[in-house]
């Protein structure tokens, strides 16, 4: 039994728990989902392969749990730049920049490996809710603006995001495509709020 090195038994299995998540996040940032096995998050902690089993039944319950923990870190780096806007405009601008600079900084490359993994039905219900979240700052800035259908809008507004995010794993400028992003999705929330033609 590897020795406790926390205040109690409880303690120590939340340290071990927790770093199993870290280890899977670690894998899937280097870019490969396949990477992620027991085999290789125990060498990664320095557990016996058998000992993963103890907190998660499957490597689906794994994944989920590197989404469910990595979704509020996320989401407060979108509200931190969010935070600073004067307007909703500027919210919507923060927004589209936010998820942005979560794409440049490498945060992206979870969803991204997890998309065509072979667990990702295990994996849906998890990313919905991290989706959700997400966009929840969003909702409140288009509600603000006066949007009577903010949940559509919203989603509406990821697909600049979307598109930006497949231009700058491309290869395509960041400041650029963060500049055009943030125009379009701006210029579409300032059109709600222009009176109908006729």
């Amino acid at each position: 039994m590897p020795k406790i090195r926390a205040a109690s038994v409880a303690d120590h299995r939340a340290q071990q728990r927790a770093a199993l998540v870290a280890a899977a996040r670690e894998l899937l940032e280097e870019g490969d989902a396949s990477a992620v096995t027991f085999s290789a998050v125990a060498a990664r902690t320095g557990l016996a392969r058998n000992s993963v089993y103890k907190y998660f039944t499957d490597r689906g319950r794994l994944l989920a749990e590197v989404v469910r923990e990595a979704t509020p870190r996320w989401t407060a780096r979108i509200r931190s730049e969010m935070a600073t806007a004067r307007t909703p405009e500027e919210s919507v601008a923060a927004y589209v920049r936010a998820q942005l600079i979560l794409v440049r900084d490498g945060e992206h490359r979870i969803a991204q490996a997890l998309a065509g993994d072979r667990d990702a039905a295990v994996l849906r219900e998890g990313a919905a809710e991290a989706h959700a979240q997400i966009l929840e700052p969003l909702i409140t800035a288009l509600t603000d603006l006066g949007d009577d259908a903010p949940h559509r809008t919203a989603r509406l507004l990821q697909g600049f995001v979307n598109a930006a995010t497949t231009a700058v794993e491309s290869g395509d400028d960041f400041e650029a495509v963060t500049r055009q992003a943030v125009r379009l999705a701006t210029g579409a929330v300032t059109s709600l709020a222009a009176p109908d033609g006729p």
